[in-house]
């Protein structure tokens, strides 16, 4: 690929890149020419296979963010990275009245504080070398929307779009490029149960103007652009790719 949506001669780290949404945004990133790091708490075998098959350059990273520190060293261990991917996350499930400490300190961790800390730790990489960098979260609907039975996950994705932010505030000016995408219901295993409830699905499909779910390579696609030098003047967004939900 070339011209302004080519990502020839970066290196990008995706979390979360073992399949689903991440999988998509690694393979399309590596499609749009970037070197793909593609970390995650099981086996990268088979997103690495293919992105290596069909002749892209990938490799990769065991990374467990249920403990918020471990991604702290990623970028002194792993050479220059220019884009940070941060797609890794947990929901836990419960009625509010019920929820537990543990489930919401699981999910705000991983959610939220490993992200803070990545995004720390790629920035000071970055700004040493006095380089330029792309950081994009994997926001949610529920960053606007309230939801129900997913406390800590509402809170972590409510939270993800305020730092979001934040940090597009105090690294802007300093070649740091930090947005969000809020991903709609996109056809994945995790959604595997609810397309399968003909109630549900027909309930969402109805509420989508689009008319159908996402895939998971209208993620990579809109990752690929904000990664790219496209988005060089875009900081702080929130990107919605939800078939039109938000705007129903």
């Amino acid at each position: 690929m070339s011209g302004i949506f080519s990502l020839n001669g970066k290196r990008a780290l995706v979390t979360g890149a073992n399949t689903g949404i991440g999988q998509a945004i690694a393979i399309s990133l590596a499609e749009a020419g970037a070197e793909v790091i593609c970390a995650g708490r099981s086996s990268l075998d088979e997103t690495v296979g293919m992105i290596e098959k069909a002749g892209g350059k990938a490799k990769g990273l065991k990374l467990d963010l249920a403990d918020p520190m471990a991604g702290a060293p990623v970028f002194e261990d792993n050479g220059p990275v220019d884009i940070l991917i941060n797609n890794a996350g947990i929901i836990r499930r419960a009625d509010a009245i019920d929820f537990t400490e543990e489930d919401w300190d699981a999910v705000m961790d991983v959610n939220l504080k490993a992200i803070f800390f990545l995004c720390q730790s790629f920035a000071r990489s970055v700004l040493a070398r006095s380089g330029e960098g792309k950081i994009v979260n994997i926001a949610s609907l529920l960053s606007f929307q309230g939801g129900i039975r997913v406390p800590s996950y509402t809170a972590s994705k409510s939270g993800l779009a305020g730092l979001t932010k934040l940090l597009a505030n105090e690294w802007a000016a300093k070649g740091i490029n930090v947005n969000a995408i809020a991903p709609g219901y996109i056809s994945t295993n995790n959604t595997e149960a609810l397309r399968a409830d003909e109630s549900r699905n027909k309930a969402i499909l109805e509420r989508i103007p689009a008319g159908r779910w996402g895939d998971a390579s209208d993620i990579g696609g809109a990752a690929v652009f904000l990664s790219s030098p496209a988005a060089k003047y875009v900081h702080g967004a929130i990107l919605n790719v939800d078939g039109g939900w938000l705007a129903r």
